[in-house]
C-alpha cells in the first residue's frame, strides 16, 4: 500500500493522547493528530525520528498525521488506520499463507451467529474450505526478542476472542491476525504482564481452534507492505 507524501522531522511531545508536536526538517514547528488510541509503548520518544502526511482539506482541525517513528530499528507504524487497508491487500493479492483462495472478502461484517458482539475486520467466502471471518490486531509493543498485544487491559479484544471461538464453534475458521507494525522482534506472544485474560483467553481459544497467525509488516520509502509470517508462542512464561 502506497503512503501519501511524507514529510520528515522530530517528535518533541505527545500529549492529550492523539496530539504530538514535531520539528520538521526546515525548522517549523507543527501539531500532528496521532490515529493511535493505544499507549504507544516503545514507540516514541522526544528526539525520535518520525515521518508525517500532509491533508489540504480544509474541514480538518489539524493537517498533519503522525505516520510513523523510528526508534533506532527502523520504521514503527503508529497510524493504526493504514492497517487494515495493508492486510486488504495482502489479502486479495493471497500474499497471506493459509487465507489465499477466497473468492470474496468483505470489510467489517457482523457474524449472524447469536451471542456475538462483535464487528470483525474480515469475512472470506466461497474458498475451498469453510468460510473465514479474521480480526486485525496492530501490534507495536516490544518486549524483549518478541512483539506482544495488547499494550493496555483490553476488554474489547478478549470480546473478539471470545466471539471467533464461538464462531470456530459454529463451523467456520476463526482467524486472530498480528500485524507486526515494526522490524524488531523475532517472535509474537500475549503480553501477560500487561493483560493476563486477554492471554488466557487466547491461548483458550487456540485450543479451541482459533488461528493465530503473525504477520510482519515492512514499511518502504513511499509505502507499507505484507512480509514474513513470525512464529507464535504461547508459552506460559515461569
Amino acid at each position: 500500500m502506497e503512503l501519501p507524501a511524507l514529510a520528515s522531522g522530530r517528535i518533541l511531545k505527545r500529549y492529550k493522547r492523539f496530539l504530538a508536536d514535531v520539528e520538521l526538517d526546515g525548522g517549523e514547528l507543527v501539531v500532528a493528530h496521532v490515529p493511535n488510541t493505544g499507549r504507544m509503548t516503545g514507540c516514541w520518544a522526544p528526539g525520535a525520528a518520525v515521518q508525517l502526511s500532509h491533508s489540504d482539506n480544509p474541514r480538518r482541525k489539524l493537517a498533519w498525521t503522525l505516520e510513523r517513528v523510528d526508534m533506532g530499528g527502523g520504521w514503527v507504524g503508529v497510524n493504526t488506520q493504514r492497517t487494515n487497508p495493508v492486510i486488504e491487500e495482502a489479502l486479495r493479492q493471497e500474499r497471506i499463507p493459509g487465507l489465499e483462495g477466497y473468492a470474496r472478502i468483505r470489510r467489517e461484517a457482523t457474524p449472524p451467529l447469536q451471542g456475538c458482539r462483535s464487528r470483525l475486520d474480515f469475512f472470506l467466502q466461497h474458498g475451498t474450505g469453510a468460510d473465514a471471518w479474521v480480526e486485525v490486531k496492530n501490534v507495536t509493543l516490544l518486549q524483549g526478542d518478541c512483539l506482544s498485544f495488547p499494550d493496555a487491559v483490553s476488554a474489547r479484544g478478549s470480546r473478539h476472542l471470545e466471539d471467533l471461538g464461538a464462531l470456530v464453534g459454529d463451523g467456520c475458521r476463526g482467524v486472530i491476525l498480528y500485524a507486526l507494525n515494526r522490524p524488531e522482534g523475532c517472535c509474537f506472544r500475549p503480553a501477560d504482564d500487561v493483560d493476563p485474560e486477554y492471554g488466557r483467553l487466547l491461548r483458550k481459544v487456540v485450543e479451541q481452534g482459533v488461528e493465530a497467525i503473525a504477520l510482519r509488516l515492512h514499511h518502504t520509502d513511499n509505502g507499507i507492505v505484507s512480509a514474513e509470517i513470525v512464529p507464535v508462542d504461547l508459552s506460559v512464561a515461569g
